[in-house]
């Protein structure tokens, strides 16, 4: 069987964008990432697609969008994919899991977002269908009210970190300064992040604004191929293992703070990859919440559960530390445009195992990680990525 391998790239700036719609996204990215990888759009085989949308737009049908902002695809297979904020990742399995089928040699992956043209409290509602609604859809604050009750949960069965939240979110902001992409490319530092204030109020306490991700737009692409299509091409990023596992959707009928899904996903993907966390050069985690890097630092194995503060507090997730987490600024400096999440992450790790993440760049020694969730943590992505070329 033939692995499927990154071979190109490219990603928009995040933010609220002119671009108006997820059609103009989509285009803005899928010609620089074929570009970037040296393959025609002819060459092509099928087309992936990552876009929540739920009522970001009354357009659908967002896979065939792809062809209408790129004529030269019009004939080629397009699938669009859905699986809340872990739509990106989807998209991007499913092409590897076509290429390595052989169903076909090359493929584009596309994920993107439109959010920001609608209300803040409009963007809230569409995004708790990523909850239970049965018995979580009136929860205050929409997903961040979500996130709330976790922080509250995790305070009481192991003491308030709300510090420990304000420095997540001081580093994630310190870095996404070097993040050319990034929505918010601004060092807030750690005094800010941790104190509430007009600018920095809570949004569902013990969350405060600088807890929680930005609502943005944006698009970001792959190009994929086969290890024989890829030997002569001028760059390929290899998976030394990946892992999806899912975990119950109802939070009542699981521990939320043992994100268990996750911990399975990790555990797997670095079984498959014959790794440790001690093998990684970087992680990109999936920060919508800095609750949520807190409690992942547990889920990938780096401390006990419990005992995630003691990660930040030691420096460890630094980007000059053992294991840095989050050099692009992750989606709390970066943004999270749903659909866009998942294959924006994927590019990131690219970029730095190519060394061509520039100021954003980490020291290399080999393997990288990415870890994306849909929902609070329900569907689980775990990838080791390697240079392979």
């Amino acid at each position: 069987m033939s692995k499927a391998q990154i071979v190109g790239w490219a990603h928009s700036p995040f933010g609220k964008s002119p671009l108006e719609n997820t059609e103009q996204l989509m285009a803005s990215v899928v010609a620089p990432a074929l570009e970037h990888s040296g393959i025609g759009a002819a060459d092509i085989d099928g087309i992936f697609v990552g876009v929540m949308n739920n009522g970001f737009s009354k357009q659908d049908f967002q896979a065939a969008l792809v062809a209408m902002g790129d004529e030269r695809l019009t004939y080629t297979p397009a699938v669009r994919f859905e699986n809340a904020c872990a739509t990106g990742s989807a998209a991007l399995y499913s092409a590897m899991d076509f290429i390595e089928a052989g169903r076909g040699r090359m493929a584009l992956v596309v994920g993107a977002e439109k959010m920001t043209a609608l209300p803040t409290a409009e963007v809230g509602d569409i995004l708790l269908s990523a909850c239970y609604r049965a018995e979580e859809g009136d929860i205050p604050g929409g997903f961040a009210g979500q996130f709330g009750r976790i922080a509250q949960a995790y305070f009481q069965r192991y003491g308030d970190c709300s510090e420990e939240l304000a420095m997540i979110s001081a580093k994630n902001h310190e870095n996404g300064v070097s993040n050319p992409y990034a929505h918010m490319r601004k060092d807030f530092g750690f005094d800010f992040c941790n104190t509430v204030s007009e600018k920095n109020p809570y949004v569902a306490a013990p969350l405060r604004r600088t807890d929680c991700s930005l609502i943005s737009d944006g698009a970001a692409a792959l190009v994929l191929a086969d290890e024989e299509t890829a030997a002569p091409l001028s760059r390929a990023i290899g998976f030394r293992g990946r892992k999806h596992v899912n975990d119950v959707l109802a939070l009542s009928r699981r521990d939320p703070l043992a994100f268990e899904g996750a911990r399975r996903a990790w555990a797997g993907a670095l079984e498959l990859a014959g790794a440790s966390l001690d093998d990684l050069s970087f992680v990109e985690t999936h920060d919508c919440f800095t609750i949520a890097e807190l409690i992942e630092y547990e889920a990938m194995g780096l401390a006990r559960p419990g005992e995630g503060r003691h990660v930040v507090r030691e420096g460890l997730t630094a980007k000059s530390g053992r294991l840095p987490v989050n050099a692009s600024g992750g989606l709390k400096a970066k943004g999270h445009p749903i659909g866009a999440t998942g294959v924006s992450m994927h590019v990131m790790a690219a970029m730095q195992l190519s060394g061509e993440a520039g100021d954003m760049q980490v020291k290399m020694s080999g393997l990288g990680g990415v870890f994306n969730m849909g929902g609070t943590a329900v569907a689980n992505y775990v990838s080791i990525m390697e240079r392979v070329r």
